[in-house]
């Protein structure tokens, strides 16, 4: 058996974080859910989760899924006690890349633009995309920390907005905004 779940394990080059699981709901081992997806609920159109267990990625099959409140709930194949549901608290979920459907050629997930450098029209090295949030408004916010080369080593909360957001170059790994650096 160990065998057979080498030649399965999945790297993070694989697969793409669309949420996490934040706790248990209830006693007969339902977990809330964090998604990340827009909508919220379409975490529940993705059939195979992985989830990162003890470092590694490993598939968990969901029974059943649904909105909850402002919040989605999940139940996994094998989870059926609050303790085993606990047991996943702020694990994340990832979806094989591949399933992701493909995106119009202006458009980007999150995990593509974590890790880009962000400069300004001045040509200012402003930092590195740490992660990206919705704040509850109706844009998203990217967080750029001060990296190696930057300008400072402040953190900026940049509006994902078309008035701020210029080219995005993924290969070199790049982000152009109008932004000035001591906003």
């Amino acid at each position: 058996m160990a065998s057979s779940q080498q030649s399965t394990l999945i790297s993070d080059s694989d697969v793409t974080i669309v949420g996490k699981v934040t706790t248990a709901f209830g006693i007969k081992g339902w977990v809330k859910i964090y998604s990340f997806t827009d909508p919220m609920k379409g975490i529940l159109d993705y059939k195979n989760w992985f989830l990162k267990v003890k470092g590694q990625w490993q598939p968990y099959k969901v029974k059943e899924g649904k909105p909850q409140g402002k919040g989605i709930v999940a139940k996994f194949e094998g989870i059926n006690d609050r303790d085993l549901a606990l047991a996943l608290s702020q694990v994340e979920i990832a979806v094989r890349t591949s399933d992701l459907p493909q995106l119009a050629q202006d458009e980007f997930y999150w995990s593509q633009l974590v890790g880009l450098i962000v400069v300004n029209k001045n040509g200012e090295l402003l930092g590195k995309i740490d992660h990206l949030f919705n704040s509850g408004a109706p844009h998203d916010v990217m967080c750029v920390k001060g990296y190696e080369g930057s300008l400072d080593q402040q953190e900026r909360l940049i509006p994902y907005v078309d008035a701020v957001i210029g080219e995005i170059d993924l290969d070199a790994g790049e982000m152009q905004v109008d932004w000035e650096a001591d906003f």
